[in-house]
């Protein structure tokens, strides 16, 4: 049990006193001491100074007081005979309800050990007694304004809440306004392609009315090629199908050259096939070469062809186009067979409509060939860098596009001719020689229809270049 402790009655200075006191005001105090001499001098002095006091005289009383009437700070003794003070506090910080009311420990024990196990126990103050009534006044008073400052900050932390509450909500609804703006503007862009589209197709009606003779010369252009065709197809297909077998036949048997093997090469007369196969694929690649040019660029120039987009590797689509025009590179009477140079980057798989991008690789590669149709056999050594020669170079354009350089050592193009390059129905070749939907395709392929760049670079009397630039990743299709 603690001792009766004597406590001088006497309150702060007048003019701490009247803060003290107006300060107090509704500040609720629960004093908890065993003896009632104790009890009765604190109560007196906090009530003077403004406070609300409560009192018990035990532990027990002391909890059932908390949790009746909730005090704001609690002065409370250590040595007590039923719960000690230490005991009450840890019941206090174990209950949620309770934890954040302040205790300020009272005792006559006045070692270290004591003070220590006070604060570890939860305890914001210790008061040894005998204690002066102005020490009492001023640790409460600090106490109080200790609560005070944590309630302004709660507060400004409520206040911050909300606020943070209000700018989420502006966020949201300006990210609904921009929202509604982009799907305007969508919807802006949307009826500008519409508008844009129909003055083209209105463009290329008035056009096309007075292209009638062409139409009709066109129409007699394919009849010829699309009997190469149609005579040679069939036995086109047959010799690929034989071959294929050959191979398949001797991946399976490989390495050793087996019976089955012999039997089919016996049977479909593989020398023949070698010998007559190249023969056959010329006749009918000069009639391909024809229909292509004219039915697939008419096709495309009036966007009819919609196919899916997938991820192709460039190279290949390049080298086939190579493959289709091989012919046309060998030599004639007019020039020494063309030289290509290649010069492949590391490109990533592009995605890309493959079939639309090859017919650009065609009417590329292809008029550069044309312009290379004057060039006379080299007469010397001296005249070497002058072999028709076109270059191909690939490389990335940047960290989203890949670049395609298609270049020849012709006679190049005059300015004036370079600005009208991609215009419909343009064309420097003699009549009946071109169409002049070529370049203009290919541009409404790489640019419309892919999103990406086809620039032409010319010298007069050195040579042509063009790049295609695309972008890796592709566009969305068409719904």
């Amino acid at each position: 049990m603690s001792s009766p402790t004597t406590i001088s009655p006497f309150c702060l200075s007048d003019s701490n006193d009247r803060i003290l006191t107006k300060d107090a005001r509704g500040l609720k105090i629960l004093i908890v001491d065993d003896h009632p001499d104790n009890l009765r001098l604190l109560s007196k002095i906090l009530a003077e100074c403004g406070y609300s006091v409560q009192r018990a005289i035990s532990g027990q009383l002391a909890l059932n007081a908390i949790r009746a009437h909730s005090p704001h700070l609690i002065l409370l003794d250590v040595l007590m005979p039923d719960l000690t003070g230490y005991e009450v506090c840890k019941i206090l910080k174990a209950d949620e309800k309770m934890r954040h009311i302040p205790v300020i420990f009272l005792s006559a024990l006045t070692e270290e050990t004591n003070k220590v196990k006070a604060f570890e126990m939860g305890g914001v103050d210790y008061i040894t007694k005998p204690f002066q009534s102005q020490e009492v006044l001023i640790r409460v008073k600090h106490q109080f304004a200790i609560l005070g400052l944590q309630t302004q900050l709660q507060q400004k932390n409520q206040e911050l809440t909300d606020r943070n509450v209000d700018l989420q909500a502006e966020v949201r609804e300006r990210q609904q306004a921009e929202s509604t703006l982009r799907t305007r503007n969508q919807q802006l862009q949307k009826a500008i392609k519409t508008i844009k589209k129909t003055q083209a197709q209105l463009i290329q009606a008035e056009k096309m009315s007075s292209l009638g003779h062409m139409v009709a010369g066109i129409a007699h252009e394919i009849n010829n090629p699309a009997n190469f065709i149609y005579g040679n197809l069939s036995h086109a297909a047959s010799y690929l199908r034989d071959l294929l077998e050959i191979v398949q036949t001797y991946q399976q048997e490989h390495p050793k050259l087996t019976p089955k093997i012999r039997e089919v090469l016996e049977e479909i007369d593989l020398e023949f096939i070698k010998d007559d196969l190249p023969k056959l694929y010329h006749s009918m690649q000069v009639g391909s070469d024809r229909i292509r040019t004219i039915i697939l660029s008419l096709r495309n120039f009036s966007r009819l062809d919609e196919s899916t987009l997938k991820a192709v590797d460039l190279h290949e689509g390049i080298d086939s186009t190579l493959m289709i025009l091989g012919h046309q590179l060998k030599a004639d009477k007019h020039r020494s067979e063309i030289s290509i140079c290649k010069d492949y980057g590391e490109l990533p798989a592009v995605t890309c409509n493959a079939s639309q991008i090859n017919q650009v690789f065609m009417h590329i590669i292809g008029n550069a060939i044309d312009a290379l149709a004057d060039y006379r056999s080299v007469k010397s050594s001296d005249q070497l860098e002058r072999f028709p020669t076109i270059w191909i170079r690939t490389q990335m354009g940047d960290r989203k596009t890949v670049k395609i350089k298609i270049a020849d050592n012709g006679s190049g193009i005059s300015e004036e001719v370079r600005q009208q390059i991609f215009d419909p129905f343009f064309t420097t070749k003699p009549v009946g020689s071109g169409s002049g939907l070529g370049l203009s395709v290919s541009y409404s392929i790489v640019v419309e229809e892919h999103q990406g760049k086809l620039e032409c670079n010319s010298v007069l009397g050195m040579g042509t270049e063009l790049t295609i630039e695309l972008p890796i990743e592709g566009v969305r299709e068409k719904r």
